[in-house]
């Protein structure tokens, strides 16, 4: 990175930008007092900025002000840009642990600058500035690896009257005027500069304390469907969109069993041959019909022509079983088959493509569909099925009609993070489902579902309780409302 030099604020000619570096040079009197009164706001902005943004990445700010955003990311590495002298001479003064440019970021020479990608690309308030929105989006694509992720923090139309009136009581600042754009605008922008918006939060209907009632409000109420959209805040989560149609990817294919020693042949028979490398790992959970005896069987009978490993589970529940899988797994690809066989091995290619060109980072299948064959799903399961897609939908973001397929896809690397990063869940899940889904969410990784033709079972009984199960899936609907929602 080559920064600036200058100590001067670059000119410019824009009668608009003028006014902003103007605004953003002077020093008002009232700004303890302001500073006091939009504390509660700026905390709120922070923490879920922080939840956005875990400690330890590689972060740029685009108009990053005296860099109080970018020092409470603790970033590895923060670079933040401003075209205000005054305000980087403060930055570098009061966070002289992170690196700071002087330049305008709409200007192609500034951006041109900065050689190095970044984990996370900011612009927080600064892009009702933008002369151009899709232009400058577009100049940091160079920063970006196909992981990184630009987070764009902006007020609501909704509330540009409110705000007004609080300009006139002196309440905040008197600013130029900004570009209030409503988030359907945004989404089209960003899609122009090639980029995906992978969810959006709205955040903060009472951006005061009012003796504990504005926390709780913002906490609990506001992310609440509906009422979310009066929200004062609006963040949007995206990727860059990068295609890899020559990308050539190894998969390790976990398949927990428990008491399913007739589909553990037919798992490596119907099993196809999709990867640069596959291997398939047999993880089994102390079985009382011979499973663990079948699988070193099948193992030792097809060692010639697949890669088989048969391990044995520790603990209890098919979430244990996947950990331990992957633990082990060498794969770029990890996924997961159940061996009831109900979601055809066949399918598995389909999973594996959509990751490895890139369309896809987190895959998710779904049951529900194609028709289904004759009791491959209760009546109600199916209906169970459906509340519950709509309810972690919300929750994650992400349309999501089947969380309870067992069929899950991710990058091996991916997952490494998550499992870095699981004590912010805790060990909650025995279904494995959910501690994936709700990982990837946290990660703002790119999930997408695909329809798969649900089979009934050839072996075997069911093994999931449909009212203990139940009861646990509303419990876990409560504690990703707590994790991901009442941040």
């Amino acid at each position: 990175m080559n920064p600036a030099q200058s100590s001067i604020s670059p000119a410019v000619c824009n009668l608009r930008k003028r006014e902003f570096l103007k605004y953003a040079e002077s020093s008002p009197n009232d700004g303890d007092r302001l500073s006091k009164f939009n504390a509660a706001y700026r905390e709120d902005d922070r923490k879920f900025m922080r939840f956005l943004i875990p400690p330890g990445k590689r972060v740029l700010e685009l108009g990053c002000g005296q860099g109080e955003l970018l020092a409470a990311l603790k970033p590895s590495y923060g670079v933040g840009i401003d075209f205000s002298a005054n305000t980087i001479a403060k930055a570098k003064e009061l966070h002289p642990g992170l690196h700071f440019v002087l330049g305008d970021v709409e200007n192609p020479a500034t951006l041109a600058g900065i050689e190095d990608p970044f984990d996370y690309i900011v612009i927080a308030d600064t892009i009702g500035m933008f002369e151009d929105i899709d232009g400058t989006l577009r100049l940091v694509h160079h920063l970006c690896t196909p992981s990184t992720r630009i987070i764009i923090s902006y007020y609501s139309h909704l509330w540009e009257p409110i705000l007004k009136v609080a300009e006139l009581l002196r309440l905040r600042r008197r600013r130029p005027k900004i570009n209030y754009i409503a988030t359907v605008d945004f989404l089209n922008l960003m899609d122009i500069a090639d980029f995906e918006v992978i969810s959006q939060e709205q955040r903060q209907l009472i951006p005061l304390r009012w003796f504990g009632i504005g926390s709780f409000v913002n906490r609990f109420i506001a992310p609440l469907p509906v009422i979310r959209q009066l929200c004062l805040r609006t963040y949007l989560v995206g990727r860059p969109v990068l295609k890899f149609p020559d990308r050539k990817y190894s998969v390790s294919i976990v398949i927990p069993c428990r008491n399913e020693k007739g589909n553990i042949e037919s798992a490596i028979l119907r099993m196809p041959r999709f990867a640069a490398k596959q291997e398939i790992l047999f993880v089994e959970g102390n079985s009382s019909d011979g499973t663990f005896e079948e699988c070193e069987r099948v193992r030792d009978a097809y060692k010639d022509n697949w890669d088989i490993k048969v391990l044995k589970q520790d603990g209890k529940g098919k979430g244990d079983a996947v950990r331990k899988g992957f633990a082990s797994a060498t794969g770029d690809v990890l996924m997961i088959l159940d061996a009831d066989l109900t979601m055809p091995p066949e399918a598995l290619p389909k999973y594996h493509s959509l990751i490895e060109t890139g369309k896809a980072e987190f895959v998710n299948g779904t049951r529900l569909i194609y028709p289904m064959e004759n009791e491959a799903m209760r009546s109600l399961n199916l209906i169970a099925n459906r509340c519950f897609a709509y309810l972690f939908s919300y929750l994650v973001n992400t349309r999501l009609t089947d969380t309870l397929c067992g069929t899950k896809v991710l990058l091996r690397k991916d997952y490494e993070v998550l499992a870095r990063e699981r004590e912010y869940f805790g060990n909650f899940d025995p279904f494995g489902d959910f501690d994936l889904i709700f990982g990837a969410a946290k990660q703002n990784l790119k999930i997408v579902e695909t329809a798969i033709h649900y089979r009934a079972r050839t072996f075997g009984e069911t093994q999931i309780s449909r009212f203990r199960d139940g009861w646990l899936l509303l419990r876990m609907v409560w504690f990703a409302y707590r994790k991901l929602k009442a941040i």
